[in-house]
């Protein structure tokens, strides 16, 4: 069985990139071991935060250019990173994701309270222009009992430094005692599948109104929304006071709806989507992959003219290490990271982590090498790229976005 590409991994670089190919007329298969990253999206996507040096970013477009040219970003080149950059919103509304932001940064809350920039954020993440912005003098933060996955506390502990008294309640719904009676099911996820029926939605809102005093704010967690985002319009009206959604802990509601909508358009386009699969291996003839095993297929390759690796990072299995080294599982390519183990990270948690920016060695067309020579027909995109140390850059969304659309366009180019 042959296509015209092929991609490696099922998260958010893959799914971009084997749109916009799939749009473009291309025959493309997408294989996917499983669930992605995409999972533990908080409703928003960063483009660029804070620069190696630490300096807080607030337009990224324009702090792109004090980055190393070992970076994505300037690999691919500035003008081409702005130009994907513009083009996200639309992309992504032609998926059925709305999405909202400018050249500047916006502003969402943690599960945990905490104020962080990002690039886009969706509709049922509340985004302000401002750290300093608030939509109210008085909160009502309101929380589902038994769910353990936002903690609004934290939030009122956020909120009443910015003047902001707060008050929390939680919300007891018979509905949800089938998932409160075990812990592992109290989560985000099954919460909102749960609240897409209207009535539940409507007793919910109901006990808002009765425990309300004279708060002129609600806050509420990414609990609503799991098909789509007229819920969260329903609950806006209903409860009749500015409502500002938080994002969870994993698994997220937004993160999960955008997974399956992504998923949707590829195949909408035309794109082959195997899932609960993963490469083993790859036949490669002069500086070319000719076809990849996979588990399920055994020895029968699948063959395409044109292969992308966007299998992400260590959490995705797209980077692996021993004691001696960091590496790439699937074709062997070389990676870049230091050989000494102990400075693959830090032993304060917190600190910087060297090894968030490991990944695999390519040119400025983000084809990789096995043994130094380049494979001219893979390229890498996302996550399993060196050069980009995304959780302390806040730029793990944005490198996944514009290096699969760049990857995507130098397949078309042909």
């Amino acid at each position: 069985m042959k296509f015209d590409t092929i991609i490696i991994g099922g998260g958010l670089s893959a799914l971009t990139c084997g749109i916009k190919l799939a749009k473009a007329g291309r025959d493309c298969l997408i294989i996917a071991s499983g669930e992605s990253a995409l999972s533990f999206n908080s409703g928003s996507f960063g483009l660029l935060s804070r620069l190696p040096d630490g300096t807080a970013v607030e337009e990224p477009l324009k702090a792109i250019e004090q980055l190393p040219s070992s970076h994505p970003y300037v690999k691919i080149g500035i003008d081409n990173t702005r130009r994907y950059a513009a083009s996200a919103k639309e992309f992504f509304a032609d998926c059925g994701i709305s999405l909202r932001g400018t050249e500047r940064n916006l502003w969402r809350y943690t599960s945990s309270g905490k104020m962080k920039r990002c690039w886009l954020a969706m509709e049922d993440t509340t985004a302000f222009v401002s750290r300093e912005d608030k939509v109210g003098d008085k909160a009502l933060i309101v929380t589902v009992k038994g769910f353990q996955d936002f903690f609004p506390g934290f939030v009122a502990e956020s909120l009443e430094k910015k003047g902001i008294s707060c008050r929390c309640e939680s919300i007891e719904l018979d509905e949800l005692d089938m998932l409160r009676s075990n812990a592992s099911e109290m989560r985000a996820t099954n919460i909102a599948l749960t609240m897409e029926k209207d009535k539940i939605r409507k007793s919910f809102v109901k006990e808002i109104s009765r425990i309300r005093q004279d708060e002129d704010m609600l806050i509420l967690p990414q609990i609503f929304g799991y098909e789509d985002t007229r819920a969260l319009e329903d609950i806006r009206k209903a409860v009749g006071m500015p409502v500002t959604f938080i994002s969870t802990l994993m698994p997220s509601v937004p993160g999960i709806r955008t997974q399956k909508m992504l998923k949707k358009a590829f195949e909408a386009a035309g794109g082959t989507l195997m899932m609960g699969d993963c490469v083993t291996g790859a036949v490669i003839e002069g500086g070319k992959i000719k076809s990849v095993l996979t588990s399920n297929l055994g020895s029968y390759g699948l063959e395409a003219d044109n292969f992308v690796l966007a299998t992400g990072s260590f959490f995705g299995k797209g980077l692996a290490s021993d004691f001696t080294k960091i590496y790439e599982p699937v074709l062997g390519l070389d990676v870049d990271a230091s050989e000494k183990r102990d400075e693959w990270y830090s032993s304060s948690f917190f600190d910087r982590q060297a090894f968030i920016g490991f990944g695999v060695k390519t040119d400025n067309d983000l084809h990789p090498s096995r043994d130094g020579e380049a494979i001219s027909n893979l390229y890498a995109a996302g996550s399993v790229l060196s050069g980009a140390e995304s959780l302390y850059e806040g730029s793990g969304a944005g490198v996944a976005i514009i290096t699969a659309m760049y990857a995507a366009d130098k397949i078309l180019e042909g």
